[in-house]
């Protein structure tokens, strides 16, 4: 029987990182460089991957910055062709890449353009980041691919922003589908599906009194959420220690999912919503008095 740290150990592995260039990115990359991955670090701003890569090396580790948007296919395919002939293969791909477009948006003043935005990068850029790794795990015999989920996707939240929950629902569904449809041929696709945890996307909701004090009321641990401590699922999923799980999300939220109401939202809240979004984007519709 190998020993338990073996079973964690990536050495000889490449990963795949979307969304490298910040927030749990950044974390993941160190993450998979440290239990001994090669890393290929996949984003928009080249600048930064480039800082981080120079960060992984200085540290003992490998890493390769390849700039890319996951919307575009041929890029995404060129971050994986990158990853096999820079390392001679692609065994993880973590599709992290995310973003919340439409701010703090009512729902019912949602324009679909906003809406369509939010679902291509955070839906669609997941399914394609998946599909192009796969077809190499496929072919070479397996592999680990890890989609980024949120407790956006478990329930109606509040105020959360449609177009981003949505499409985090689709990808606790896309985990399974996916798990399942490549389970007998070697690859296991699973989600982590975090709470709130301090990133470049959370920051300026955190920053805010009220509704950093509904999210630490949501949640059993009375708290956010610290980057580290999405490590050990991460390494679980990526590594021979998980590898009999597929197809599953693996909630990281302090309880948050365990408990999930319809909790009031208070008028305070919906105020800041009506002072941060521009052109009334932020107003309910209510009925006339």
């Amino acid at each position: 029987m190998s020993s338990v740290t073996s079973q964690f150990d990536l050495t000889g592995k490449t990963a795949l990182v979307t969304g490298a260039s910040s927030g749990l990115g950044v974390d993941f990359a160190h993450a998979l460089a440290a239990a001994g991955a090669n890393v290929v670090l996949a984003a928009r701003r080249r600048d930064r991957l480039d800082a981080l890569a120079a960060d992984i090396s200085a540290g003992g580790g490998n890493a390769l910055a390849v700039e890319c948007d996951v919307t575009d296919e041929a890029q995404v395919a060129a971050a994986v062709a990158a990853a096999v002939a820079t390392f001679g293969g692609l065994h993880i791909a973590v599709a992290n890449a995310g973003s919340v477009p439409e701010g703090g948006a009512m729902p019912e003043k949602m324009p679909a353009d906003l809406f369509r935005q939010s679902i291509d990068i955070n839906l669609t850029g997941t399914f394609v980041t998946a599909t192009a790794a796969a077809r190499h795990m496929l072919a070479s015999g397996g592999g680990s691919i890890i989609l980024l989920a949120s407790v956006a996707g478990a329930g109606g939240h509040f105020n959360i922003p449609v177009g981003y929950a949505v499409s985090k629902a689709a990808t606790i569904h896309l985990a399974k589908y996916l798990g399942a449809h490549w389970a007998d041929r070697g690859v296991r696709v699973n989600a982590i599906g975090p709470g709130w945890f301090p990133s470049e996307m959370t920051d300026q909701v955190l920053a805010v009194p009220p509704f950093r004090a509904r999210i630490e009321d949501q949640t059993p641990m009375a708290r956010i959420g610290q980057p580290h401590e999405l490590v050990g699922t991460l390494l679980l999923l990526a590594s021979d220690a998980g590898s009999y799980i597929t197809g599953q999300t693996i909630f990281v939220d302090g309880g948050m999912t365990a408990s999930i109401g319809a909790s009031p939202y208070p008028a305070e809240l919906y105020e800041l919503h009506s002072q941060i979004m521009p052109d009334g984007l932020g107003d309910r519709i209510l009925p006339a008095s």
